[in-house]
């Protein structure tokens, strides 16, 4: 294919000249004619292991090209690649002038230029950019061109790190096409075929979204390791052999698990080991901003779907499933026992159906906790969901028990708040579903 690629900065180089090595015809366009001498010339513009010999190949080769002006590159190009940069303004938005104005050129110059042989150029972001960003600024600046091609738009987030740039690019973690165009889908899927990954083609705002998710979910396991060094080092334990043993759980700590939006985190561990922790920081004069707010956090899911119900003036609530875990009857800080006691201090009438919780077999801690809690739950609790529905304006839902599903689909009341999100596709389809963060 041919290839333009706006800026030749570090990420605009490292595509421009690792897809310039597998055979496409790549164009660098950039405004700075310092920086297309350099490539032309056949030298990186910035330092990056591997990179200047990518891009001295592609410059003896003729596959990769650098210029100032936008034309050249437009000629017969399927794609046009966003790379440009994307900072921060002075109260941390992210400033997409370089985007607008590569954009702007791009819709300027395609009437005047001879489409591909496929009829369709892709305008595709490859820089971080807020949700919405192909939708807005891209889409709606391209979405009236007098001639030219068809043209579609699209995010394509990259994951390369300084310093292993075009490893990353040739070994990706994941590969991402967020669009909403099928022809550009497969044009781009075609593209990143030598990857030899699959390709995962979402809506455009779910992959302009990710490489957000992904950093913050960096910046957070560096504070929180720092955080751990910062609390242990002053109780004489090597912060680094833990969390070298931490890594190596890869059931729980570093997988999958606990990754997905839900309610509030809840029972008889996490937030007694959680206070702990912090109890030793404070003893030991150490903040844990991060691992404090982390209880704050806990906090907001839990008022925030009671803000939501109370916001919805239903006056009967069925609250499925009450247990800290779907299938156990422990009501240890369980965020559903939380949830049931705020709502009635707030006037609702609350019908909870749970098909293991029984008043009659709790015992222990569990008993007193529900007991200072909920003294009422005999009252509250119904023997089948159906008797927990009936007259209900709103459902809470937290257990994947098949009755309670099977209720559900069959009765469905005019609103329903699922916290799980593994409720399935025939409880996702009612019409007045909604999800606790999504």
């Amino acid at each position: 294919m041919k290839i333009a690629v706006f800026g030749l900065g570090y990420v605009g180089t490292v595509t421009a000249a690792c897809l310039a090595s597998v055979g496409h015809d790549v164009w660098g366009v950039d405004v700075d004619p310092d920086k297309v001498a350099l490539v032309r010339s056949g030298h990186s513009t910035v330092v990056e292991p591997g990179l200047e010999e990518l891009v001295a190949e592609g410059a003896r080769t003729g596959r990769l090209h650098a210029v100032t002006e936008v034309a050249p590159a437009l000629e017969r190009a399927d794609l046009s690649l966003l790379c440009v940069g994307t900072p921060s303004t002075a109260k941390g938005a992210t400033d997409l002038a370089y985007l607008r104005r590569a954009v702007e050129q791009i819709a300027a110059t395609l009437p005047a230029v001879t489409p591909p042989a496929s009829g369709l150029h892709g305008v595709v972001v490859r820089s971080t950019v807020p949700p919405g960003t192909v939708r807005d600024v891209v889409t709606a600046a391209l979405a009236d061109l007098p001639a030219g091609p068809q043209v579609a738009a699209a995010m394509c987030p990259e994951f390369l790190r300084e310093g292993t740039g075009v490893a990353d690019f040739f070994a990706p973690p994941v590969v991402v096409v967020g669009t909403e165009d099928d022809r550009l889908a497969g044009l781009l899927t075609e593209l990143l075929a030598f990857l030899d990954r699959p390709v995962r083609v979402v809506p455009s705002a779910t992959a302009e979204s990710l490489k957000y998710a992904c950093n913050a979910f960096h910046a957070t396991k560096v504070s929180f390791a720092n955080e751990m060094g910062r609390l242990l080092r002053g109780l004489g334990v090597d912060a680094r052999e833990v969390m070298t043993l931490l890594c190596e759980d890869r059931v729980l700590n570093v997988s999958p698990a606990y990754l997905q939006p839900g309610f509030a985190f809840g029972g008889s561990c996490l937030p007694k080991d959680l206070r702990s922790l912090l109890h030793l920081a404070r003893t030991s004069s150490t903040d844990l901003p991060l691992l404090a707010g982390t209880l704050t956090t806990n906090e907001l899911v839990v008022r925030d779907v009671v803000d939501r119900v109370v916001a919805s003036e239903a006056r009967r609530v069925a609250l499925l499933g009450l247990s800290f875990k779907s299938g156990t009857d422990d009501l240890r800080e369980s965020p559903n026992v939380e949830l049931a006691e705020r709502l009635l201090g707030k006037g609702v009438d609350v019908a909870v159906y749970d098909p293991v919780v029984n008043p009659a077999t709790l015992v222990g801690t569990n008993r007193s906790y529900v007991e200072r809690k909920l003294p009422h739950l005999n009252r509250l609790l119904a023997e089948r969901p159906e008797d927990a529905l009936a007259g209900a304006d709103l459902a809470v839902v937290s257990t994947r028990d098949q009755r309670a599903l099977t209720a559900l689909r069959a009765t469905p009341p005019p609103r329903l708040i699922d916290l799980s999100g593994r409720l399935g596709a025939q409880v996702e389809s009612l019409a007045g579903y909604e999800g606790v963060g999504w």
